[in-house]
């Protein structure tokens, strides 16, 4: 039995089969135009092109994560521990003296190994440079037993010698952290001195 529209519906079903397909129709052009006004998208928000043309602004990038700052070094040598300057010569521990404190380091001064050992029991030293003949308690007494204590074991230590007989010694010694010859070149002990008191500072 064929399907019949009642009456009261007829006038509506040409109009409805017009408008409906229409109405599709409209719904496929304005979504493939990527008109979005009209369906009450909104836009995606647009920048300017290097062309003049228009493009759909870039999501955000990720901040990227916040590394800790790095502990900065101190490198004024007045921040850093004194220096212990150990020989026999008066006229050597002046020289020494004023070469370090020109550079700005603090410095004590010692004529043997006892009078040094003496001063380590009161001060923490950044660098210990020693002569090695001396009377009472010679160079290598010095650092036999500055190596021997727990206080003062890593402490850096330079010889300081005018006698080449004595650096078949010296090598037998471990530990040491430079050795220079009198008369010492006074750049490159400094250099060595920086280097050393800066690890030290670090350490402490």
């Amino acid at each position: 039995m064929p399907f019949e529209l009642p009456e009261y519906l007829q006038p509506f079903l040409l109009p409805l089969l017009i408008a409906v397909p229409l109405a599709v129709l409209i719904w496929i052009i304005t979504v493939r135009r990527g008109d979005h006004r009209d369906l009450g998208v909104p836009p995606p928000p647009v920048r300017p092109h290097p062309d003049g043309m228009r493009t759909p602004a870039a999501a955000p990038r990720a901040a990227a994560p916040v590394r800790p700052a790095a502990v900065p070094v101190s490198t004024d040598p007045a921040d850093r521990l004194p220096l212990l300057l150990v020989d026999d010569s008066a006229v050597v521990r002046a020289k020494l003296l004023k070469l370090f404190t020109d550079a700005g380091y603090e410095a004590q001064t010692a004529k043997d190994g006892t009078e040094a050992l003496e001063l380590m029991s009161k001060t923490r030293f950044g660098v210990l440079l020693t002569d090695l003949e001396m009377p009472n308690m010679d160079g290598f007494e010095l650092i036999k037993s500055v190596q021997g204590s727990m206080e003062t074991e890593d402490l850096p230590i330079i010889a300081i010698t005018g006698h080449e007989e004595l650096h078949a010694r010296l090598h037998q010694i471990q530990g040491l952290y430079g050795m220079f010859h009198k008369p010492w070149n006074d750049r490159e002990l400094l250099k060595r001195v920086d280097t050393l008191s800066t690890m030290r500072r670090v350490q402490a």
